[in-house]
């Protein structure tokens, strides 16, 4: 079990458009019981800034788990996935594809380009805090995550 993921802050980054759902996901999460940053960013160029350290996001975490939207502007969810799990420096994150569309095209691509689940955001304001709720307990709780590692592949605290 993800016991130690309860003695550390755990990075999250949360790519996600729709300031409502943001809202939503900062809520369920401070609420949860284990200890997080949620990092925030609006679009799919940010993302990829964030986890490359770019520009303004140069001193920005590394992300334990990432939630992803896959409808963004600039650069939408699918290529920003595709990126994620084709670099050999990002693609042991976790990422949780968290999007409205249930196209079963847009499931088949983006477990394709490995993504490590892929859940339809409820519309229902009960149901997604329930659906964020449980996205902590099992990834934040239970799964035990990459540990932590600087560009060179040494572990970091």
């Amino acid at each position: 079990m993800g016991e130690d993921n309860n003695y550390r802050l755990i990075e999250i980054l949360l790519v996600e458009d729709n300031p409502a759902d943001v809202r939503l996901t900062k809520e369920a999460l401070r609420e949860g019981r284990i200890l997080n940053r949620l990092n925030v960013v609006k679009d799919g160029m940010e993302a990829l800034s964030f986890l490359r350290r770019e520009g303004e996001h140069s001193s920005s975490p590394r992300p334990d788990l990432i939630l992803l939207d896959l409808n963004l502007p600039r650069k939408d969810g699918r290529e920003v996935l595709a990126e994620i799990k084709s670099d050999d420096e990002f693609k042991s994150i976790p990422v949780v594809v968290l999007t409205t569309s249930k196209a079963e095209e847009d499931i088949l691509k983006s477990y394709k380009h490995h993504a490590n689940c892929y859940i339809t955001k409820p519309v229902d304001l009960d149901q997604f805090i329930g659906v964020t709720k449980s996205i902590e307990e099992f990834w934040l709780g239970i799964v035990q995550l990459p540990p932590k590692r600087t560009p060179n592949g040494r572990k970091t605290n």
